[in-house]
């Protein structure tokens, strides 16, 4: 449906429901005739393209109890007269908009509301101090504005509230004790704002919390001990802090834990044995960008059923542990920038389950096994600077499930390693290679030519072969890939003139080459030979 709201709708004298989301292309502005349906309790308008601002007279619909008009292009300043006669609102959602101003003081009068959510506009100013009185409030989301000061103390007399969403906010201060006092919390996002301080002890008292997100502040100091009272704790997510310490042994009391994640901190070792208590339901874990030291992988960690494992830059040492061999339910495994070495194991093609691996910047070496075929569900590979040798084969044959749709390639980076070519003349028609859209490969002595059936790669967004010791022409098929953004041959031995393409590929992509010319390179000579 498309078109403008008709102010005719404004005729519809005992109109109580008024639904027109998700049209997406319906326009304009809100008609200011809608304030005369005095009988309007529900108003959905979100989802579409309208514009403008609030018409006031919306305000005088003393019976409404939802508005919600979230994800169109609406604008102006929330003012305390917008909500002031609203005396019957329960759910209120302007998010995904334009609104600008501070949170409108009066909106704490508003006993009765159930759901606030301004999130995804241009609001700044401090969170109204009395928040509190909204005793009835179950989801309070503010995420992505400017919103600056304090997280007041009164926010812990919000004793219904599942959902608190401040995230990308620029909110200062510490998180405040009155927060433990939020019993029916399950939902917890303070991330991507200024916080600094500790962590709460009040915090162990969110016995139904799901989720918790802290990732992105200034908080310091050692992580609570009762955070392990949190017992049907689902998430917890506490990226880019700056903690100092250690992760609390009372975390292997967090019995319905699925997720951890406390990457980009300081937290250093070691990593308690006591969370091998959450063995049976933990999905998640991820511990990447911590000083840890950890040298070697804790063996404890083989009698969990993880699905996600993300331990980069935690000090790793030594070669695989072995016990990956067991770990079948892994589908996504991140041990890049440590100083991991020796060969990749040939029980890597146990692992069936895997679809992202990364264990690039490490010392590995040797050749790509072939058992890495067994690799069925694979589709983000990683391996760039290590120390691989040999030919590219193995990783470009690996099988993949027409039917299925299974192990069909994405991403592969096997850049800055020692892989000798020639690169398979038909690469361009292996089965696993029909999606790709990313392939990067330079810094490796393939040699050879550039294969023409690269052409057939229709998905192709970043072909990547610099210093790749390639020869001979640039087909012009390869070069005018449709969907090709990032094209790089630096520093090869290819020669003759740059097929004419569509595609604005700077000069450096092209440079090193002393036998190519044309554009973007100088033009050439009709008696040059090449």
């Amino acid at each position: 449906m498309k078109g403008t709201l008709s102010p005719f709708l404004g005729n519809l004298t005992f109109l109580q429901l008024l639904d027109l989301s998700g049209l997406r292309e319906l326009s304009g502005p809100i008609p200011s005739q809608l304030g005369k349906l005095s009988h309007l309790t529900n108003i959905f308008l979100n989802i579409n393209q309208l514009n403008g601002s609030l018409p006031s007279s919306l305000m005088g619909l003393h019976k409404l109890k939802k508005l919600h008009l979230s994800q169109n292009s609406l604008y102006g300043t929330l003012t305390n007269s917008v909500f002031q006669p609203l005396t019957s609102i329960l759910e209120l959602d302007l998010s995904e908009n334009q609104f600008s101003g501070t949170i409108p003081s009066s909106i704490v009068n508003k006993i009765l509301l159930t759901k606030l959510s301004i999130q995804y506009n241009q609001l700044s100013g401090k969170i109204p101090y009395n928040i509190g009185k909204l005793k009835s409030l179950t989801h309070l989301l503010l995420s992505s504005n400017r919103i600056v000061g304090n997280i007041p103390d009164s926010i812990g007399k919000l004793s219904q509230l599942e959902d608190l969403s401040l995230d990308q906010n620029k909110i200062t201060g510490s998180i405040p004790f009155s927060i433990g006092r939020l019993v029916s919390l399950q939902y917890l996002d303070l991330s991507n704002n200024k916080l600094t301080g500790v962590l709460p002890n009040s915090l162990g008292n969110l016995s139904k919390i799901v989720h918790i997100r802290l990732e992105n502040n200034m908080i310091t100091g050692r992580l609570p001990s009762s955070l392990g009272q949190l017992s049907t704790l689902h998430r917890m997510i506490f990226s880019r802090n700056r903690f100092f310490g250690q992760i609390p042994t009372s975390f292997g009391n967090l019995k319905s834990l699925i997720e951890l994640d406390l990457s980009r901190n300081q937290l250093v070792s070691p990593i308690p044995r006591q969370l091998i208590k959450l063995k049976d339901l933990l999905y998640v874990l991820d511990l990447s960008y911590n000083p840890l030291t950890l040298v070697k992988i804790p063996s404890w960690l083989s009698k969990f059923r993880l699905s996600y494992l993300m331990l980069a830059q935690t000090g790793i040492q030594g070669e695989l542990p072995q016990f990956f061999d067991m770990s079948s339910s892994l589908i996504y495994l991140d041990l890049s920038s440590n100083e991991l070495t020796g060969k990749l194991p040939t029980w890597i093609g146990n692992m069936s389950e895997l679809w992202y691996l990364n264990v690039s910047r490490n010392k590995f070496y040797s050749t790509i096994p072939k058992e890495f075929k067994k690799l069925l569900q694979i589709s983000d590979l990683d391996l760039h600077s290590n120390k691989f040798s040999g030919p590219l084969d193995f990783i470009f044959d690996k099988i993949a499930h027409k039917s299925q749709g299974l192990g069909y390639y994405e991403a592969i980076d096997v850049s800055n390693n020692m892989f000798t070519g020639p690169i398979d003349k038909n690469i361009g028609n292996k089965r696993a290679m029909k999606r790709i859209s990313s392939l990067i490969l330079s810094n490796n002595p393939l040699g050879g030519q550039i294969p023409k059936s690269i052409g057939y790669l229709t998905r192709l967004r970043v072909l990547a072969m610099a210093h790749n010791y390639l020869s001979g022409s640039i087909p012009r098929k390869v070069i005018n890939l449709n969907n090709l953004q990032v094209f790089d041959v630096l520093r090869n031995k290819l020669s003759g003139e740059i097929p004419g393409h569509k595609g604005n590929f700077p000069l450096s992509a092209f440079l090193g080459n002393y036998g190519l010319c044309g554009v973007p390179l100088s033009a050439c000579n009709k008696y040059r030979r090449f």
